[in-house]
């Protein structure tokens, strides 16, 4: 178990990471735009689930199998490509909302949330991210590494829900105003595909 101290420095590095806004956020934001409130607050459960996998899998050392596999690295890479492009095409081919709906249309929060997941899960630069992060904390003096692994995952993920949180709770108060009009929200749908398609060219670029 990490020691206060310890446990210390890494909330204040961790907030520091997560106050910078990244890829997570820009999809939390757009999704918090285009769909309201609750989808951005579903949307930073998802991404957060995929953060747990990531600890998981860092934690048990398949994260460094992907970092040391170019070939892992490329599936997961293009996977999420794929998967990002398939949300920005949905946005942008969306079918207008009527003009006196108030409101963007209600969808399933259970999709909402595995999309956030998903998307989360298949950046392998997060599962590296973590392989590298979290060690730099551990002690081995202070008992078995993995159990103080997962003791800083559960830390990181609280402060990322509460940091993500406030991105989305934000970003979905300042569309309210914007989003009176069905142009308006076809403009917002077509921006959030287009955010999606800059992340998948994002994660092109990406090298592990």
């Amino acid at each position: 178990m990490p020691d206060p101290t310890t446990l210390a420095l890494f909330s204040a590095a961790t907030l520091a990471i997560l106050l910078v806004p990244g890829p997570a956020v820009a999809f939390i934001v757009t999704r918090s735009v285009a769909q309201g409130r609750t989808a951005g607050l579903v949307s930073v459960l998802g991404v957060h689930a995929g953060s747990a996998v990531h600890v998981v899998a860092a934690t048990l050392g398949i994260s460094a199998v992907l970092a040391a596999s170019a070939t892992a690295f490329t599936i997961v890479k293009y996977a999420g490509v794929a998967y990002l492009v398939w949300l920005g095409l949905r946005r942008l081919l969306a079918r207008p909302a009527a003009e006196d709906a108030a409101e963007p249309p209600v969808r399933s929060k259970r999709r909402t949330f595995w999309e956030g997941a998903v998307v989360n899960v298949l950046n392998p630069k997060t599962a590296i991210f973590f392989l590298a992060f979290l060690p730099h904390f551990t002690d081995p003096a202070a008992g078995p590494i993995a159990p103080q692994m997962l003791v800083l995952g559960l830390v990181w993920i609280t402060l990322g829900i509460a940091s993500d949180g406030a991105y989305a709770l934000l970003s979905s108060a300042l569309a309210t105003r914007v989003r009176r009009t069905a142009r308006a929200r076809r403009r917002i749908d077509v921006g959030s595909g287009l955010v999606y398609l800059g992340l998948a060219a994002w994660l092109t670029a990406q090298k592990a």
